[in-house]
């Protein structure tokens, strides 16, 4: 692409929909969000159980470690805000006409993927390690899919987020 600057063309081209759609890092990003719509959604709706019917208070089903809940939950919903930003900075990235503004978008995406993946690796270790800890009981049993589908979204989301990078 001649006269272009940081993988984009020159600054007030048209956007084209298909073709925005179609882009690799548009394809990450969606898949991303997805991803940090299940491990957030799936902890929040089935990781918090009873532990009896006479004790009311819901407990984090990965080894009762609050943390462990609380921890992926707050990682999916900065992924889930961060894909939602850089999709709208991505779709008007061809309005950016200074090359000083695109370097500091393309700076802050590769900094905010690489942080997040990251995050996603601890978020994985962690719920892993405390899912290998968790005994096995009724109320732990219910959830069980939910934390397994958790673990293996938020190890997929490392894979998504240093692809991004």
């Amino acid at each position: 692409m001649e006269g272009a600057s940081f993988g984009a063309g020159r600054a007030g081209g048209a956007i084209d929909p298909v073709d925005f759609l179609k882009q690799p890092q548009t394809i990450l990003r969606v898949t991303a969000w997805i991803f940090s719509i299940v491990v957030f959604g799936s902890i929040v709706n089935e990781c918090y159980v009873n532990k009896d019917s006479q004790n009311p208070e819901l407990l984090c089903i990965f080894n009762e470690n609050e943390s462990a809940c609380s921890y992926a939950v707050a990682i999916g919903i900065i992924a889930f805000f961060g894909c939602i930003f850089f999709f709208i900075v991505d779709l008007y990235f061809q309005q950016i006409s200074s090359v000083k503004d695109r370097k500091r978008a393309v700076l802050l995406d590769l900094g905010f993927s690489g942080f997040l993946s990251f995050l996603w690796f601890v978020a994985f270790c962690f719920l892993a390690n405390q899912w290998q800890r968790t005994t096995m009981s009724k109320g732990v049993s219910q959830g069980a899919d939910a934390a397994r589908a958790a673990i293996t979204f938020s190890f997929f989301s490392i894979i998504v987020w240093v692809s991004s990078a």
